[in-house]
């Protein structure tokens, strides 16, 4: 029922370029750590970079686990599932890597996002990762469900935030400058962006 592919390209990719919803799972080396699963959505702030690079903007949050454990070991796996349309499940595994504000990368990987402004949501990173393992299966258990629109609260909760309120919101969080598992989690204070 289930087939690998090469790459990210032609009906794999409009189908995960379609979705609004999509998962991240990422965990620790340590065997007794977190594994962390992370809904993403906010239209426009995923993006195909190439056939074998996929991307997408790390906005303002209570934890930073996806960005500890990349920063640990980079292992992570991106599903997508269709909750309309034909049933599939399409996952990437692969290699991630957060890419901070102050990285010389940061500027040419945000023009991938041209449908979003991420000014309004605390953007703290890019993650992108490198696929090593493209598979999709049949998804027959998955529920139709309807996507009405995105929600605006995150924009209007951290749009009212600069940098330094940002740092200092971050400072607060327990788990973000450091995972559950004490982890370095996103390096604070948020350096200014590059762009």
């Amino acid at each position: 029922m289930g087939k690998t592919y090469e790459r990210i390209d032609g009906r794999l990719r409009t189908f995960i370029e379609a979705q609004h919803l999509f998962f991240t799972a990422t965990a620790p080396l340590s065997g007794d750590g977190t594994v962390n699963l992370s809904p993403k959505g906010l239209t426009g702030s995923f993006a195909v970079i190439d056939e074998l690079t996929v991307a997408y903007l790390d906005f303002a949050g209570s934890n930073a686990e996806t960005i500890a454990h990349l920063r640990e070991n980079g292992r992570i796996t991106l599903m997508w599932c269709a909750f309309q349309g034909p049933p599939n499940i399409v996952r990437v595994h692969g290699r991630g890597e957060p890419v901070f504000r102050d990285d010389p990368r940061f500027g040419q990987l945000l023009t991938h996002f041209p449908r979003i402004d991420p000014a309004p949501h605390g953007l703290r990173a890019i993650i992108v990762v490198t696929a090593e393992l493209v598979r999709d299966t049949c998804g027959y258990a998955v529920p139709f469900m309807s996507y009405d629109e995105d929600r605006d609260l995150h924009g209007k909760r951290f749009a009212r935030e600069d940098d330094d309120s940002l740092s200092a919101y971050f400072r607060k969080k327990e788990h973000v400058a450091t995972s559950l598992d004490g982890l370095p989690g996103l390096p604070l204070p948020l350096p200014p962006t590059t762009v």
